[in-house]
């Protein structure tokens, strides 16, 4: 079960969830729609790209005027956009008017709409107590991110190891297992102990041997 004294004495800070809310790739704030016909801000839409230049790609999602991404979006390690993809993109802003006037340029984000599924399809197969397996990304003020499927989550320093390492940057780059302790999907964070597994993992054994020594008397 999942230990809620634990999850109350990691109740996270103001100072700590706000740099949470930067820190987490798929939290971004506000109310989203996924797959919408109707043209609003924080809908998911696919686009087609129009056109491609050094610092912005045009994308045409069904308005009158067409909406910009940054091209720095397109990570290196994906193929470049070509004029003719079909893109998810994230409706950010209209810079112009409103959507009923038709007119302005709109800002989409590509980046920001994989995260939000990427957080949507988390949410679908991860659950509190589950076992997960990710790779820690960085160190951040008070314990680790780590990427799970796409999504980090919060690792806090407490809860890396039974004793605390003196640096705990020095789990960065590796794969870990976590106990998953607690899903705040209104916040879109995750908080999840690698502590909590070994210790669980631990008395399993312990139980197991027990068990082994009763009938063998």
């Amino acid at each position: 079960m999942v230990n809620r004294n634990l999850i109350r004495e990691l109740e996270l800070g103001d100072e700590l969830d706000q740099e949470l809310e930067l820190a987490m790739a798929g939290a971004e704030a506000g109310e989203y729609s996924i797959g919408t016909a109707t043209l609003a801000v924080n809908s998911v839409l696919e686009g087609k790209v129009l056109r491609v230049d050094s610092e912005f790609v045009l994308v045409d999602v069904g308005y009158k005027s067409e909406g910009h991404i940054p091209r720095n979006e397109w990570d290196d390690s994906e193929p470049p956009p070509q004029v003719g993809d079909i893109v998810k993109v994230l409706l950010e802003e209209f810079e112009d008017g409103q959507v009923e006037e038709q007119r302005g340029l709109i800002t989409l984000s590509k980046r920001k709409a994989r995260r939000i599924e990427d957080w949507l399809r988390v949410m679908e197969s991860v659950h509190e107590n589950d076992v997960v397996t990710g790779f820690v990304t960085r160190k951040i003020k008070g314990g680790l991110l780590v990427d799970i499927s796409g999504v980090n989550v919060f690792l806090p320093a407490s809860q890396v190891d039974i004793r605390r390492p003196a640096d705990i940057g020095d789990y960065c780059g590796r794969a870990i297992q976590c106990l998953v302790l607690k899903i705040d999907e209104a916040r879109r964070n995750i908080v999840v102990s690698r502590r909590a597994l070994i210790e669980q993992e631990r008395a399993e054994r312990k139980k197991q041997l027990m068990e082994t020594l009763e009938v063998g008397q």
